[in-house]
């Protein structure tokens, strides 16, 4: 296993605890640590290093990062702990240890920030290559009387109207196995080929999302800004300076161009991510890792992995 705590011998048994997370990321610099930044990474290992008594913050691994600003409803995240700092973890209690842990990371851990299960994880489960798809909504009010100012922190406000069929109709050749290079900031030595497994646009009539314009986005995997260049690119269609088929163009390009806008961050929440059943748990860990270095390899001169 990897990613086990500073200073815990690397020959001394571990547990795999399986943490799933939840957070707002508008007080957040992003998923990953930055020097002197506050993230949701640093955050989370600094509460289990406190929660744990570790040498030093053990090392999380993530399903997905996620840039500034961005929300997560349904993160997942895996952790490695010594058997030896498990079993006393959990001091007099009686309860069973994940439940004293995930109490204790609740007592610690800000409002923005909430771990609402820790369990110990399937054999050969990997939070970020066992996955199989990540499930992503846009949400945007282009109507001013209902625009809402408590929900501005994880919904755009648009100033023109958007024709959601036209945007749904410029969505619909986008998914499938493509080389997304034109929807991705530039990664060397990466690639840009995803499968996007759903692109979908539309204005619920009912429910938290009523009225609001809403795009559902999945895939087995995102490179960087993907999601917000496809929505920056329905956004040209729905407003109508763009035709439908531009989108699909921009696919067919293979290539980042000027037109391609990416909208704000706050507008976006990775709501799900998806696992197969836990017996193939490992056999997608083995294969999303040989799938990846065959694809890097393949396409050096890419982007954006």
């Amino acid at each position: 296993m990897d990613g086990g705590p500073t200073g815990v011998p690397t020959q001394e048994p571990a547990v795999r605890l399986r943490l799933d997370l939840a957070y707002d990321g508008t007080g957040f610099a992003g998923w990953a640590i930055q020097p002197g930044l506050r993230t949701v990474q640093g955050v989370l290992e600094a509460a289990l290093g406190t929660v744990l008594r570790t040498d030093g913050p053990p090392r999380v691994t993530v399903a997905g990062r996620t840039d500034s600003g961005v929300h997560a409803r349904g993160q997942v995240a895996h952790v490695d702990i010594s058997t030896g700092l498990i079993e006393k973890s959990s001091g007099r209690s009686s309860r069973p240890v994940d439940e004293v842990l995930l109490t204790r990371l609740g007592g610690i851990l800000p409002a923005d920030l909430v771990v609402h299960s820790l369990t110990r994880a399937a054999e050969g489960f990997d939070a970020r290559f066992s996955a199989l798809r990540r499930r992503y909504t846009y949400r945007i009010c282009d109507d001013a009387a209902r625009r809402d100012p408590l929900s501005r922190t994880h919904v755009l406000w648009h100033r023109r109207g958007l024709d959601v069929d036209a945007m749904a109709s410029a969505a619909r050749p986008l998914v499938g196995r493509h080389d997304f290079a034109s929807y991705c900031k530039p990664r060397p030595g990466a690639t840009t080929i995803r499968t996007l497994e759903a692109f979908a646009w539309s204005r619920p009539v009912d429910g938290p999302d009523a009225g609001l314009v809403v795009a559902t986005v999945q895939a087995d995997a995102f490179c960087h800004s993907m999601v917000r260049s496809l929505v920056g690119a329905s956004l040209a269609v729905g407003e109508g300076r763009r035709g439908s088929g531009w989108p699909a163009e921009l696919l067919a390009a293979r290539r980042r161009g000027e037109g391609v806008h990416v909208v704000a961050a706050h507008g976006l929440t990775l709501e799900e991510v998806g696992y197969p059943p836990d017996e193939e748990l490992a056999a997608r860990a083995v294969q999303t890792r040989a799938r990846r270095a065959a694809e890097d390899l393949q396409h050096a001169a890419g982007c954006c992995g």
